[in-house]
């Protein structure tokens, strides 16, 4: 039997709490059921310049804590940028996003994103204030049939 291409688009919506990593791997895999993905490749874009998506360690949270540290020496809020014009978080925020990542490209295998044992997606916010953030999602592949 010939497999179903698929091709299929949407969005997820979160609010954060300030700067931090959210965990939206579930949210992800939710919506890959909801398309009824089988397999084929994912392309998840966040559609923001001051917040970023990367794929991490979900085991240990001291990984996310020493990622945040150093974050925060890559790019300080307290160094004297030239654009500032929404706060002191601003301008930082934009050289946080520029160094992870606006994008990920991911397999799906069986319906689900392909992530190693102890890798989970995360929606990362670099602004101090909480913020309404807007993932696009992509995903290109077989269907299942039904």
């Amino acid at each position: 039997m010939q497999p179903v291409t698929h091709h299929a688009g949407g969005s997820l919506a979160f609010t954060t709490h300030g700067p931090g990593f959210t965990d939206i791997t579930r949210d992800i895999n939710a919506w890959l059921a909801d398309q009824q993905a089988a397999g084929g490749l994912l392309n998840v874009f966040i559609m923001h310049t001051s917040a970023s998506l990367t794929i991490q360690e979900n085991a240990d949270p001291d990984v996310l804590r020493d990622l945040s540290d150093a974050l925060d020496r890559v790019a300080p809020r307290d160094h004297p940028y030239r654009h500032s014009s929404e706060g002191p978080d601003d301008m930082p925020s934009h050289i946080r996003s520029m160094v992870t990542s606006t994008a990920l490209s991911i397999p799906v295998v069986h319906g689900r994103m392909e992530l190693g044992t102890w890798q989970g997606v995360y929606l990362v916010e670099h602004r101090d204030a909480p913020h309404d953030r807007r993932i696009m999602l992509t995903f290109i592949g077989a269907g299942r049939e039904g």
